[in-house]
């Protein structure tokens, strides 16, 4: 971190190092242009007929009109963060600490600017790519290029993902230098904010038009999911763009660049200069690996699901890259510490330990490959982990269809039993790969931090693939959606889309874990950056800052501490149960609404009225951006309340407790609305009496729990606990200066209660609109309030 080397001098990056940083750039503007390519040949592909076309149409004006009003809302926020980012000190700025600060706040822009682009960019495909999907279907080898179609939509999110994420960090280490890690703490801050509110936005719309579908539609109607019939279709459709295609993309993005960030900041603190620039190295064999991944998936006649196919492809593309990685460390890092160039006080005292310290097992670069191969693994670990408890041919899912066949209420506990179970192991697993990469460190606990995040940036290298997979999802189900609506498809199409629809949601449960992993591996890492620019700031201020002092900093036997680590786990409880009931809230007033439009216009089950799609639309846009505010300003304003409010080690608790609950808590809300989606997708096929039974009507129930765990509040939490992690590390020298040696008592502690005030404020606001709203009049009907924009379909 930015602190950490203020003894050390400056890293002048020697001529090798900089024409490595210039290739990487290249690169990354080469993953830019496999993007256009793929681009351009996903929609040189057949658009169906022109009633998917209209129905399509309708999905992309409300998707784009959402969109804007999203970012235009998140722009004030942006505007106030840089000038906040402008007026934090900073340690370690050397001469040039202005130009540090207007670098940190131009970059926390930038990072913002991508996370957007990465987000919209995808969303606009993949409103394009549905329907071309979808009219797949219906040709003859319809399975395989359909599926293709999917996948390399996806390909063009992952190609951006990596491509920009590269070169915004490379272009920070090649302008800053030495001082990079610092301007690095604004671009991957700009990065996690924005794609925490999108994610969030993104959540609430696509489930409370979900949600609301499905009671009205299929639970009290009995018609099928996407039935023209239903006023919230296109809504949903809508939603699973600003969600799942926007949302996930943006976040999947903050993923790769503060997981990158982290090794940047650690592996200057570690190994000086080459610790800059190999993070940079291993980011650009990512870009191989993704061109290599999206490739290979390929639909066989001979694989059961499409599922075989990706999972090929991603096996593959993990062995690929760990034999790049391999060669790249082999090929650049020396085998002796003695070997490293650059100066730092943890380099210097690897060189020459002094006696009886411990060392590193390995040299720096078996260190670097193993840690590597420990992301790559991990990555493998948790795909095949969560696929055991969401595919539809497991135990899990079929324990739960089975359940159907008593009702509601088990279908509701066999998905949480499932969840919780899958979260115990998903954190064990996660929580070996920290371990395992913390111990090769030996006894440097930088080196050891810089391992863990070089395992995050290992389990990066596939991000290509991992994102391909993750749009793959919404675009199934999309395709399926528009082909029902229409009507235009046959039995051996749907079958198709239906197939398709169901890998998809295996495939989004599995990248939501990756994307969880790679949260508490970036988290750890930052993590350590703040205890190590807490250690520079408390030297800095004439206070003991070795490790003894930092470990009683962290005992969570001091009440403080203790304190702030209820904190941050209550922090994650609190985050998740405002983003559900945010969408039971709006969620019930899609329902009023849809029951409200049966009521007024009953020709809608004839087919003789048209049902008004774009005043659902306009409820799920006012609702989606009212709603969000409140769980951003939580996570950024809580680590601001308990930082200046209880101090130093009570924030380092407070991280801690919410990277640890926080862990749990994702894995298991997205794995169980995973499980009772693909639950619901099982007796649809057919299984426990199919379409229309009992069974069918409890799994509905299920899935509707399950939507807001899933595609909401679980999703939301990644990029939470790195952003407020980030926050953090912001705050951390202003925290020191405010509480430590007397301090500024009476403005640390105006800090913390005005922190506390917002807080409150915008909690109590959000409380103040009922789940079941209505206009007042007895019936039931949706508030006719003006929607801010209003989307006709």
């Amino acid at each position: 971190m930015s602190g950490s080397l203020s003894a050390a001098g400056e890293i002048s990056l020697s001529g090798s190092n900089l024409t490595y940083i210039v290739v990487a750039l290249v690169i990354a503007l080469v993953a830019l242009g496999f993007a256009a390519a793929l681009v351009k040949a996903v929609l040189a592909t057949g658009r169906g007929t022109p009633k998917m076309q209209e129905i399509a149409g309708a999905v992309q004006e409300g998707a784009s009109a959402y969109l804007v009003r999203q970012f235009k809302t998140l722009g004030i926020f942006v505007v106030i963060a840089v000038v906040l980012l402008f007026l934090l000190p900073v340690n370690d700025a050397g001469d040039n600490e202005t130009l540090i600060k207007i670098g940190r706040s131009a970059f926390f822009v930038v990072g913002a600017v991508f996370s957007a682009f990465i987000g919209g960019a995808g969303m606009a495909l993949a409103t394009r790519a549905n329907l071309r999907v979808a009219a797949a279907a219906r040709e003859d080898g319809g399975r395989e290029k359909a599926m293709q179609i999917a996948f390399r939509t996806g390909g063009v999110v992952g190609f951006l993902t990596v491509g920009l994420g590269l070169f915004g960090a490379a272009l920070v280490v090649l302008i800053f230098k030495d001082r990079a890690p610092i301007v690095l703490e604004g671009f991957g801050f700009g990065a996690a904010l924005l794609a925490m509110f999108m994610r969030v936005g993104g959540g609430i719309f696509t489930k409370a038009a979900d949600v609301g579908a499905d009671l009205v539609g299929k639970v009290e109607k009995g018609i099928p999911e996407d039935d023209p019939r239903n006023a919230a279709t296109i809504a949903d459709n809508v939603g699973d763009n600003v969600g799942d295609c926007a949302g996930m993309a943006a976040d999947l993005f903050e993923s790769y660049a503060v997981t990158l960030v982290a090794a940047l900041i650690l592996g200057r603190a570690a190994f000086g200069e080459q610790g800059l620039v190999f993070p940079l190295i291993v980011s650009t064999i990512g870009v191989f690996v993704a061109i290599v991944g999206v490739a290979l998936t390929r639909l066989r006649k001979s694989d059961r699901n499409g599922l075989v196919a990706i999972n090929r492809a991603f096996y593959i593309s993990a062995v690929v890259s760990a034999v790049l990685v391999s060669a790249a460390a082999l090929f650049y890092l020396p085998s002796k510490w003695s070997g490293l160039t650059g100066s730092t006080s943890a380099l210097d005292a690897l060189k020459a330990p002094a006696a009886g310290a411990d060392t590193p097992p390995f040299g720096p670069h078996i260190t670097a490959i193993i840690a590597v191969v420990i992301g790559i693994v991990l990555a493998a670990i948790i795909q095949a982990l969560t696929g055991y408890f969401t595919e539809t041919t497991r135990r899990p899912v079929r324990d739960i269809g089975r359940s159907a066949l008593t009702g509601p209420a088990t279908v509701v506990l066999a998905g949480v039993s499932v969840g919780f179970e899958s979260a115990v192991y998903s954190a064990l697993v996660i929580g070996a790969g920290v371990f395992g990469a913390f111990l090769l460190g030996g006894g440097s606990i930088t080196l050891s931090l810089f391992a863990v995040a070089m395992a995050g940036t290992g389990l990066l290298t596939t991000v290509g693939v991992i994102v391909a997979m993750d749009t793959f999802g919404p675009i199934s189900d999309n395709a399926q959606g528009i082909a029902e609506m229409s009507g235009d498809i046959d039995e051996a199409g749907a079958r198709t889309l239906t197939e398709l629809d169901a890998v998809g949601n295996t495939t989004k449960a599995i990248t939501k874990g990756i994307a969880i992993a790679t949260a508490v591996l970036a988290a750890t890492a930052l993590f350590g950056s703040y205890t190590d620019t807490m250690k520079t700031a408390l030297a800095d201020a004439g206070e003991k800052a070795d490790d003894a002092a930092t470990a009683i900093l962290l005992n969570v036997a001091n009440p403080g501490n203790l304190v702030g680590l209820l904190i941050g786990a209550a922090v994650v409880f609190l985050f998740s149960g405002l983003a559900i009931n945010a969408v039971a809230r709006s969620a019930g007033s899609v329902v009023f609404e849809v029951r409200r439009q049966f009521r007024e216009f009953p020709g809608i089950m004839d087919y003789t009225q048209r049902p008004e799609y774009g005043k659902v639309v306009d409820i799920c846009t006012r609702d989606a951006q009212r709603e969000l505010i409140t769980p951003g300003l939580l996570a950024v304003m809580a680590p601001i309340a308990v930082g200046f409010g209880l101090g130093v080690g009570p924030l380092a608790a407070y991280l801690a407790g919410a990277i640890g609950t926080g862990t749990l808590m994702a894995v298991f809300l997205s794995n169980s609305g995973g499980a009772w989606d693909n639950a619901k997708k099982l007796v649809e096929d057919g299984v426990h009496g199919g379409k229309g039974s009992p069974a069918h009507e409890a799994t509905i129930i299920g899935d509707t729990v399950g939507d807001p765990f899933k595609d909401t509040a679980g999703p939301a939490i990644n990029p939470l606990i790195k952003v407020m992690n980030l926050v953090a590390l912001l705050i951390a020298p202003g925290v020191v200066t405010l509480t430590v040696g007397g301090g500024n008592q009476a403005a640390r502690y105006t800090i913390a209660i005005v922190a506390v005030l917002v807080i409150a404020g915008a909690v109590l606001l959000s409380k103040r609109k009922s789940v079941a709203v209505d206009a007042g009049d007895g019936n039931g009907a949706a508030s006719t309030e003006a929607a801010p924009e209003k989307v006709t379909a």
